[in-house]
């Protein structure tokens, strides 16, 4: 019997290309999709485990989407993902409400426990997938799993070591996403760089990006989650080669003092990350930067933090995603002594987060005057709005068109930059 499957994503982009790849599986076995849980048969949670409160989000959406057994359609409650994956016995024993509990790969036996047709495809680059994302916009990932082993971070413990897709079938993948209007593809994994280490012997990120190169359709090539170690002036030429790699760095850091990096269990130190960032200053001024840093790691001191800081004045990053250190269980860093008090860690975010907005709006400064493509992706307040190559999908801000509200979604337009904000960009078409 077929039925009508109601699916809530949570987390990261990894994870949501994990829920498209179900949903695919899902509409080839004959279910029928819908967002609205009220309407659904079966609802699915495809959950994150990474941080405490990624889990509590987690645990939230399962009890809410519990209550339509009661008072909906709701026959079955399926939860999976990296929740699930560690924590499969205590979600179990806590949680009766959940009928069907899956790990981070066995999703494709959804069909087989739902009843569907016998023949739908394995999960996969070569299953189709139902994008979440806009048509024209979508994630590749080109691996799971990691092999560096950071104190903090549970990652390895929930999806294993660094698995990377073979080559020839993440062409075929990102080829039939073209077909389909795919125009921009966002290359994915814990550690981008460190594509092909494990199937091939050798860094293959170069090699997949040659071929991506080549389909006709694709228009935006961009890379995320580098590791710092990896990022060589090689690299960088690249990515600001002016083909269609964009020219983008998300080089997360985590840290930028010795001392810190050691504990947390990171490659490389600061001289090299000086030296990244020193040669893209020299050779690619308009190159876009991003990067993640932590606040409250265990021995962090005041010292530390303001070290941080005045590093970040120093080598300007375009943008930072911040976060606290949250202690998670199974993790080395969860036991190291001197951990931060939670006020102080809140307080600490906050001045790195005071202390970067005004560098983000000094960066998105030089930009005014600039003419770039802009990827429009909708209309908000009489302005159609989009990103532009500075700008990656639902992390970065937004290019706002001023005087175009009718401009059609998933085209490129020229814009010359004409305001800048903290970390929005406000332009007009040019025509």
């Amino acid at each position: 019997m077929m039925s009508t499957v109601g699916v809530i994503s949570l987390g990261c982009s990894k994870n949501q290309v994990d829920t498209e790849r179900m949903l695919g599986i899902l509409t080839a076995a004959g279910h029928e999709i819908t967002n609205q849980p009220s309407e659904a048969d079966v609802l699915i949670v495809n959950t994150c485990g990474f941080i405490e409160s990624a889990k509590q989000e987690s645990i939230n959406a399962i009890l809410e989407m519990a209550q339509y057994k009661q008072g909906g359609k709701c026959a079955r409650l399926v939860v999976t993902g990296c929740l699930s994956e560690r924590y499969r016995d205590e979600l179990k024993d806590a949680m009766p409400e959940i009928d069907i509990l899956l790990g981070v790969r066995e999703y494709e036996t959804l069909p087989r426990l739902l009843g569907g047709k016998s023949d739908a495809p394995h999960c996969g680059p070569k299953s189709a997938r139902v994008l979440t994302t806009p048509r024209y916009s979508a994630y590749l990932r080109i691996a799971d799993g990691c092999n560096n082993r950071c104190t903090y971070c549970a990652i390895p413990l929930i999806r294993g070591n660094l698995v990377s897709e073979p080559l020839d079938d993440l062409v075929e993948e990102a080829k039939r996403l073209a077909d389909n209007g795919v125009t921009e593809l966002t290359l994915i994994a814990q550690d981008t760089s460190g594509y092909g280490m494990d199937r091939y012997g050798k860094p293959m990120l170069g090699a997949l990006l040659d071929r991506l190169e080549q389909i006709d359709q694709i228009h935006w090539l961009r890379v995320l989650y580098t590791y710092p170690d990896t990022v060589t002036p090689e690299l960088i030429d690249r990515f600001r080669a002016g083909g269609k790699i964009v020219p983008y760095l998300d080089m997360p850091l985590q840290h930028t003092e010795d001392e810190m990096l050691v504990r947390m269990h990171r490659r490389g130190d600061q001289a090299h990350i000086k030296r990244v960032l020193d040669y893209v200053a020299k050779v690619a001024p308009d190159f876009m930067l991003r990067t993640t840093l932590m606040v409250g790691f265990p021995g962090e001191t005041e010292a530390h933090f303001s070290a941080m800081l005045q590093f970040i004045k120093d080598h300007p990053f375009d943008r930072i995603g911040a976060f606290t250190f949250s202690p998670e269980e199974g993790t080395a860093a969860a036991n190291l002594p001197d951990q931060v008090p939670e006020e102080v860690k809140q307080e600490r975010l906050a001045r790195l987060m005071e202390t970067q907005q005004p560098i983000s709006r000094m960066r998105n400064e030089r930009r005014v005057g600039q003419i770039v493509e802009v990827l429009v992706e909708g209309t908000q307040d009489g302005r159609s709005y989009g990103r532009s190559y500075a700008e990656a999908p639902d992390v970065d801000g937004k290019v706002y068109i001023e005087r175009a509200a009718d401009l059609l979604p998933g085209s490129y337009v020229p814009v010359r930059m004409i305001r800048a904000e903290e970390y929005d960009m406000i332009g007009e078409q040019v025509t």
